[in-house]
Order: structure tokens, then sequence, then C-alpha cells
């Protein structure tokens, strides 16, 4: 896979740094040296008084878009409360492969980790925990279907899962390579183009947009 691309910076201020991330880098570093490139290691070059772990949240390392980061400590736990409780608006655009019947609709799908495939999530009735997704049909061309969705949970790989799933949309992100047809270097077609939250120190409720490239 090519490098990631540049992180860009949308909005900062003394509490937040809020940026565009690219496909293909982390958003946390990982284990071993092969894995430090991530966002949290470039926001912390870039911003000196940046704290040691900002990410209040995380975005899968192939989906790109809004991030949003706490540069102190208190800004980090009011973000990081937030985004538990829920209280954060979180909006994807999505192009799937194949044609979604339906114009809307919500998915709720239990699900965990396959500890033999990671980092493969698999429908589990029993074991798995509950990821809820609203999706809205935008427009369908050339065999590939435009989709919003607004995640009401923050499972991993929920959106990935929910559209892939016959249970959910049945049609992969396309480029996905866990849940579709994508191949390695492909990009994923899932963008986090808008975020809503509290700031932590004027306590006004802002958004953020962001457009995808397809």
């Amino acid at each position: 896979m090519s490098e990631p691309g540049l992180l860009r910076i949308l909005y900062q201020d003394q509490a937040i740094v809020v940026v565009d991330k690219p496909g293909g880098l982390l958003a946390v570093p990982g284990r071993g040296p092969d894995k430090q490139d991530s966002v949290v290691g470039r926001v912390r070059q870039m911003i000196p008084w940046c704290i040691d772990q900002p990410a209040a949240h995380r975005l899968d390392m192939d989906t790109y878009g809004l991030m949003v980061l706490g540069l102190t400590p208190a800004a980090h736990r009011h973000l990081s409360l937030q985004f538990a409780e829920r209280r954060v608006g979180k909006r994807y655009l999505a192009l799937l492969e194949g044609e979604v019947t339906g114009e809307s609709g919500e998915i709720t799908l239990p699900f965990r980790l396959d500890p033999a495939n990671r980092p493969y999530q698999i429908y589990d009735p029993v074991q798995g925990k509950v990821g809820i997704s609203r999706w809205q049909r935008i427009e369908i061309r050339s065999g590939r279907t435009r989709v919003l969705f607004t995640p009401l949970t923050g499972r991993t790989h929920q959106l990935r899962l929910h559209a892939s799933h016959p249970l959910g949309l049945g049609c992969p992100v396309v480029g996905d390579r866990l849940y579709g047809a994508g191949c390695l270097g492909e990009q994923l077609m899932l963008h986090a183009a808008w975020l809503q939250f509290v700031h932590p120190e004027t306590g006004q409720r802002v958004e953020f947009f962001s457009d995808p490239s397809f």
C-alpha cells in the first residue's frame, strides 16, 4: 500500500484540533516501529503542547475523514465523555457495491471480533454486542449506491459490516478488503463527512464538514 497522504488541520485552538484523516493512516499508534505513523503521532509533532494521548475517538485505518482530538487533559476528558455518552453527532458517506433496495432504514446487528481472524468482525446473536446504524439511500449510479450512514453506536467496523452483511444492506463498501472484494491499495469508499460536538471550553455546539473524493 502507498504511504498515507497529508493530514489536514481544519480547525485548531488551545483546547482541540479537528483534522481530515487520509485513508491508510492509523488513528493511534500501534505495536511495533512500522505502526507509529498515525493521526496522534502527527498531531503531537505539529502541536507542541499536545498531550500524549489526545484521541477521543478513532476511525478505522482505511476510513478517512473527520476526527477531533483534545490537546489538554481537560479537553480530552470532556470529548471522551461526549463520545462515551453518545452525545456526538456523526454522519458518514459511503459508496456501496451493488444496488440497495429501499430508501432508508435502521440496522441493528450484534457482532464481535473473530479472534482467529483479527480484526474481522462476525455476526453473533448470542455473544455479540449490538451495533445500530441509520441509513439513507442518496443515489444509484452504474450499479453502485451512495449511502448516508448515521451510526448510533460506535462498534469496530460497524458501518462496513452493516453495509456488507446479508442482514444489513448486503452491499459491501467499495474497496473493502475485509468484507468485500477490495484489492490491496484500493481506496475504501467510506468517509466521515460530518461531526458535531460541544466545544470543551466554550460550551458551544460546533460542527464540521468534509467532502469525500467520490
